[in-house]
């Protein structure tokens, strides 16, 4: 066998066993936070129910202030749209509360645009804790194969949550301030 038949051969078993290793990933994820904020779960509850509010506590609006926003729909609660469209570190899509339950819940349906395409769910949960809120922050899909594939070298667990960290942490401030008042 020839040195450029071996090399070929080689490269072949490399791919090959890269294909299994990525398609060996897990297909669903979910990345959680969660934060406890000295506030009433109704003041929490309205700082995500009522998207307009998103923008002074959002990791991503940080990351983008210049970023094109759109609401649709109500102005908090199902039905309730918020679509943007910005730089490469919060590329475009659009987020729609599906379920708000007051003080308890809301979900919401994330379709992304850029870059790249893709149908998340997100939730914040609200516990009462006495006269504060542990507020959880989730997202959980489904990964096809390039998803696996971007997984093994970026943990989408820590960059995602790294985020929600910083969100949460916004949240935290603005919800007890306006608690205290």
């Amino acid at each position: 066998m020839s040195v450029l038949k071996k090399v070929a051969v080689g490269l072949g078993v490399l791919v090959l066993g890269l294909v299994v290793v990525i398609a060996l990933q897990p297909s669903e994820f979910r990345i959680e936070r969660t934060a406890v904020i000295a506030a009433p779960a109704p003041v929490v509850f309205d700082q995500v129910n009522d998207l307009r509010k998103w923008e002074a506590w959002s990791p991503w609006a940080k990351l983008d202030p210049q970023a094109k926003t759109t609401y649709e729909g109500p102005p908090a609660g199902v039905g309730s749209s918020f679509s943007w469209v910005g730089n490469e570190k919060v590329g475009e899509g659009r987020m729609t509360i599906t379920e708000s339950r007051p003080s308890e819940r809301v979900t919401f349906k994330l379709d992304f645009v850029k870059p790249f395409v893709a149908t998340n769910t997100a939730e914040f949960t609200f516990k009462p804790e006495g006269n504060r809120t542990a507020v959880t922050w989730s997202m959980s899909g489904h990964n096809g194969f390039v998803a696996k594939a971007i997984c093994l070298v970026m943990n989408m667990d820590k960059t995602v949550g790294g985020e929600f960290d910083k969100g949460l942490a916004s949240m935290k401030s603005i919800a007890e301030t306006a608690a205290s008042r």
